[in-house]
């Protein structure tokens, strides 16, 4: 049985959407990334394991370097996964505050 990490766990933690932030903008090598952190290394070598494990972060080898690379179509499938939802509270909150409007314009 091949056990995966859960994405929204993964997204979650502070810490791990601050790296999703940081490699979003360019392509970072794991000592970079630690340096934007007040934590160890080796914690942020975890955070890095675990969105790599989610396919949200991708790994390119260059020379002895290893640089991690946002995955914009794992982050697309999240996106698309939550839109239903999105537009669901976003038709109750349009009609809570036509409610509120009509209660208002009757005082």
């Amino acid at each position: 049985m091949d056990l995966r990490r859960d994405v929204f766990q993964a997204i979650a933690d502070p810490t791990r959407r601050a790296i999703l932030t940081l490699v979003a903008i360019q392509a970072m090598t794991p000592g970079a990334i630690a340096e934007q952190f007040d934590s160890s290394r080796q914690t942020i070598s975890k955070h890095i394991q675990i969105l790599t494990e989610c396919e949200l972060l991708k790994q390119e080898q260059n020379g002895r370097e290893i640089y991690y690379h946002f995955n914009p179509k794992k982050m697309k499938e999240i996106a698309d996964f939550i839109e239903p939802f999105r537009t669901m509270w976003d038709d109750r909150f349009n009609k809570l505050e036509s409610i509120m409007k009509k209660y208002k314009t009757k005082k």
